[in-house]
């Protein structure tokens, strides 16, 4: 008698949706296990029980710890600009845009409890994005990804440039705000924050203006 020896079935193709969904997991459950207790404590296997899947997993989407972190940068910028596009394409004019941009931006940085952890306690970690060349870089991506904000009402090229100012100003008094409860504006008050945009912002604004 012959033996037919079973072939297995090959395997099936990683689903690009299920990727995005395995990604998408891991970079919440590593943000819910920095808000807990930081970054440098948070290894591996801590984000794999989080996600709810192996190490292995991990390695196999990202390589490693530090590419999950640059991946979760980058998503989290993303979501980020994402919601501000979307909050500035319903305003009318470019002061609104600029206060709803400015106002939204805080919003999502005092709602932020990963990144509030690490600023209260592994600023270290944090501030080499954002100051000397990597704010450089920082900010140019940031402005980029808010051009469309501004770009109805500003020509194409100033838009970006427009768009890095705002965030340049906003992590200014969203940390002076943070440092001492006397700081000149209020990113959560509309008043406050439309004062500081009609006096010291949109007139840097309006000579590019379009008509």
């Amino acid at each position: 008698m012959t033996t037919v020896m079973p072939v297995a079935a090959p395997p099936r193709p990683w689903a690009p949706e299920r990727e995005a969904d395995v990604r998408t997991r891991s970079v919440d459950a590593l943000l819910a296990c920095i808000a807990r207790h930081g970054l440098s404590k948070t290894t591996l296997d801590d984000v794999a029980r989080e996600a709810g899947c192996a190490r292995a997993t991990l390695y196999r989407h990202f390589g490693g710890k530090r590419p999950l972190v640059a991946g979760a940068v980058v998503a989290e910028g993303e979501r980020v600009a994402a919601t501000l596009r979307e909050e500035a394409a319903e305003q009318d004019s470019l002061e609104d845009a600029v206060v709803t941009v400015m106002m939204g931006a805080a919003r999502e940085l005092a709602g932020h409890d990963a990144l509030r952890f690490l600023l209260a306690h592994e600023a270290e970690l944090v501030l080499p994005f954002v100051t000397f060349d990597g704010g450089d870089k920082f900010l140019s991506h940031a402005g980029r990804a808010l051009a469309p904000c501004f770009e109805r009402f500003l020509p194409a090229d100033n838009a970006a440039t427009a768009g890095e100012w705002v965030v340049r100003l906003t992590l200014a008094y969203a940390y002076a705000h943070a440092c001492s409860a006397d700081a000149p504006v209020d990113l959560a008050d509309d008043t406050s924050v439309r004062t500081l945009v009609r006096q010291f912002v949109l007139p840097g604004f309006l000579t590019t203006e379009k008509g």
